[in-house]
């Protein structure tokens, strides 16, 4: 397996803070992507804290864990690793979503660094570069437009 990177991000006409007063709550990331099941926390964790883990549920089912890893809400941003159930073959997945001052307003980027086989990039592209990553980034221009 190869270290991979994926990264998609966008500038919103914003300021930072207030794209981070949107988008930093930790088990609060349904609230704004329209395409994510609402998360719970597991085990009542501050989901401030680093170690808390949301879990995303489907008709009941768990789909998706995620482990916050840090979190810094003075710089925005927050780093977080999946847990099984896991849909695509990687490994050690972290990724980070952050907020940036730009010349325009904010730029808000999200990326992730794992490691997979050549044959699994296409799909983490598609399924968490366009489908979450993308999906998530273009709700934020709507919203910020």
């Amino acid at each position: 397996m190869n270290t991979r990177t994926l990264e998609r991000s966008t500038v919103l006409a914003a300021i930072p803070g207030q794209v981070w007063a949107a988008i930093g709550d930790f088990g609060g990331l349904a609230r704004w992507h329209p395409h994510l099941p609402p998360s719970t926390i597991e085990d009542d964790a501050d989901p401030e804290v680093p170690g808390a883990v949301r879990a995303f549920a489907i008709d009941g089912k768990v789909v998706a864990r995620e482990r916050l890893l840090d979190r810094d809400p003075e710089a925005h941003w927050y780093r977080y690793t999946l847990l099984d159930p896991l849909v695509l073959p990687v490994g050690d997945y972290v990724a980070t979503l952050a907020v940036h001052p730009h010349a325009d307003g904010a730029e808000v980027r999200w990326s992730a660094v794992y490691q997979g086989p050549d044959e699994v990039v296409p799909q983490v592209e598609s399924l968490f570069g366009d489908s979450t990553y993308g999906t998530g980034l273009d709700a934020l221009r709507a919203r910020f437009a």
